[in-house]
């Protein structure tokens, strides 16, 4: 990927009063993680206009791509090209001539937003495409999930900083964590941890994606797009998500925390 030298942080200080019942406000300096506007170009078109804290843009721009079907693995990416703008980032990605078909179909469908994945789209068919079928991978056991929901908090630095991003995790079968990805946005740091293990060549080797977010469908389809066998998240999941893992064989493990999980069934 080729950066402008002057790139934005993931961070900026910020001036606050700390304000308690029983005394007198304190001034206080607080760190903020950063939220921008990330316009993503694809072999030239307007594609989607992302928000999302500028870091791992690469990785983002690889996993953005998977997770819109654009492309079937890393070998599609002709280039990525970060670049800042007065308002935000423009993300100018590259395709091998053979996918610019897809990105034609899907721009005639969609209008994409942080807030909602389906704005633009004008019919059931397209939001809800059908899914592939996740191979089931060999048992993950309760264990395992504690142990990474254990190693995760180490494993923000952003987090730790601002208390305002999440994390998406690949972890072993029994419950190393190989790599993190952070993000303001929940689908956007996952889609920075998807593409970051297709460049690296990582696979799920019977492991699970664990995320510090809402269960919501659009998590779900990501997972099972990137093949990924189990799924963990942090907090409950929607109806439909688990509608949804349950026909593309993920197994769904939500509001995964120290003391206790549930598990789909």
């Amino acid at each position: 990927m080729t950066d402008d030298p002057v790139m934005p942080q993931a961070t900026v200080d910020a001036a606050f009063l700390r304000i308690v019942p029983d005394g007198p406000a304190v001034p206080t300096m607080r760190a903020l993680a950063v939220e921008m506007p990330v316009a993503v170009e694809v072999n030239g078109l307007g594609y989607a206009v992302m928000m999302a804290t500028p870091t791992a843009l690469e990785d983002f721009a690889y996993g953005f791509c998977l997770s819109e079907r654009l492309i079937d693995d890393a070998a599609d990416v002709l280039d990525v090209v970060a670049h800042p703008a007065p308002q935000g980032m423009v993300l100018r990605i590259t395709l091998v001539p053979e996918r610019v078909e897809r990105v034609l179909e899907r721009v005639r469908h969609r209008v994409s937003e942080s807030s909602c994945g389906l704005c633009g789209i004008e019919n059931l068919e397209q939001a809800l495409r059908v899914l592939p079928m996740v191979a089931p991978g060999a048992p993950v056991t309760d264990a395992a999930v504690f142990r990474a929901l254990g190693s995760l908090r180490a494993l923000q630095p952003l987090n730790r900083m601002t208390g305002a991003v999440h994390a998406a995790a690949c972890c072993t079968a029994d419950g190393e964590i190989r790599a993190v990805r952070e993000d303001i946005g929940r689908h956007n740091a996952f889609d920075k941890l998807l593409g970051a293990m297709a460049r690296g060549g990582l696979e799920w080797d019977g492991g699970f994606a664990l995320l510090s977010a809402r269960c919501s469908y659009e998590l779900v389809e990501k997972a099972a797009l990137a093949k990924c066998p189990m799924l963990v998240t942090i907090s409950a999941p929607t109806s439909l998500a688990v509608t949804r893992a349950a026909g593309a064989g993920v197994r769904l493990v939500a509001l995964a925390r120290a003391d206790a999980v549930l598990a789909a069934v």
